[in-house]
């Protein structure tokens, strides 16, 4: 019989034995790895949300949001409210930086709490009732009248199927809602609404705000050229009424007269019987809660010329629809016109009348008039 050294013998164990946990140590390991892949998946697909619009999101931006009561899903809040469309800073790295200051001064504008009363509103109906959709091309146009708006619902009118260039819109049309094919964001469903303003591009233009409230004055109560006698014939007489200082004056509403009902801090009870008709002269905070409602883009009518095309560039749409042609200097800053508009209209009046406006003028970058004021 063969003699077995029971020295190597034990070696022998003890090298298999070796081995064997190695095998096990390996087996091991690579059993964490797939298990932490496959709960790296789980994870992804869990959290992922493939409409970018999740349950959680159906708060419906109807109410004003105090500084003080975030949401405690605050990082869905700030998903949700700001800018879609093209991200500016991301997206285009050497584009004008204008637009992106104009965003930032708003940014900063709404967390001043000195102007939170001027700067701050409601998403209420009144302001989804001004904020035109176009679903085709995902397009949410905040409409703030006397600021070029008609050429921009042209646009619209044209995205949106209901004719084929802007040409063919007939003029009557266009302010027509029941034939222009522009349905207001209003006439959706709360999740309807919550889920464009999410996702759609955003944007409204502004101008400096008291030559708007004399485009406003001028369109209305002077020359009147789409024939909408109510201004005239019923809200002028009630401004006259309770403004005028001279009762023995039988003009028709003069500026003065309006700048006194504009700066009056107790006209509620006036604007209520007027109704949606004071929309061509509220302020913009009002029309379309810039500090409630983060938009993609606001243009200036100073600088349309080169606001225009951007803007349809940024929607994606430009290849798709002109902006009308704007007649040359159009566009401009007249502050010779504004000068002798506020001609002989005492200065309380017109500080009055800023300090309701003073929210526009800060919030997107105008000049505080000085040369009226002081």
């Amino acid at each position: 019989m063969e003699n077995v050294n029971p020295t190597g013998r034990i070696i022998g164990w003890t090298l298999f034995d070796n081995m064997h946990h190695q095998w096990l140590l390996l087996a091991a390991c690579f059993w964490v790895i797939f298990m932490f892949m496959v709960a790296s998946k789980f994870i992804t697909l869990t959290f992922k949300d493939p409409d970018g619009y999740s349950a959680k999101q159906e708060f419906v931006f109807l109410t004003a949001m105090p500084e003080a009561e975030k949401l405690r899903g605050e990082k869905h809040f700030s998903e949700v409210m700001k800018p879609t469309g093209k991200m500016l800073s991301e997206s285009h790295p050497d584009q004008p930086p204008v637009y992106l200051e104009r965003l930032e001064l708003i940014r900063n504008a709404c967390k001043e709490e000195a102007l939170r009363n001027l700067s701050h509103t409601e998403v209420s109906k009144f302001v989804l009732d001004r904020i035109f959709v176009c679903d085709k091309h995902k397009i949410l146009f905040c409409q703030t009248p006397k600021v070029g708006n008609t050429q921009w619902k042209k646009v619209l009118i044209v995205l949106n199927g209901a004719f084929s260039s802007i040409e063919e819109i007939p003029e009557n049309v266009v302010h027509d809602h029941e034939k222009n094919g522009l349905p207001r964001l209003s006439s959706f469903s709360k999740i309807g609404i919550q889920k464009r303003l999410k996702t759609y591009f955003k944007f409204f233009i502004v101008r400096d705000p008291f030559e708007r409230l004399i485009s406003a004055f001028k369109d209305k109560f002077v020359h009147n050229p789409r024939f909408e006698p109510w201004y005239r014939h019923e809200i002028a007489p009630g401004i006259i009424r309770k403004y005028r200082k001279n009762r023995t004056e039988t003009r028709g509403i003069q500026f003065e007269d309006f700048v006194r009902y504009l700066g009056d801090p107790n006209r509620r009870w006036l604007d209520l019987q007027f109704g949606d008709h004071i929309i061509h002269w509220v302020t913009y905070v009002k029309l379309c809660a810039p500090c409630e409602i983060k938009y993609s883009v606001i243009g200036h009518h100073e600088t349309l010329e080169a606001d225009a095309p951007y803007i349809l560039k940024e929607a994606g749409i430009d290849h798709l629809v002109s902006y009308p042609t704007i007649p040359p200097g159009i566009t401009m800053y007249n502050r010779t016109k504004v000068e002798q508009y506020f001609l002989g209209i005492s200065k309380r009046d017109i500080r009055r009348l800023y300090a309701r406006f003073e929210g526009d003028f800060k919030l997107f970058g105008y000049q505080k008039p000085d040369f009226l004021l002081n």
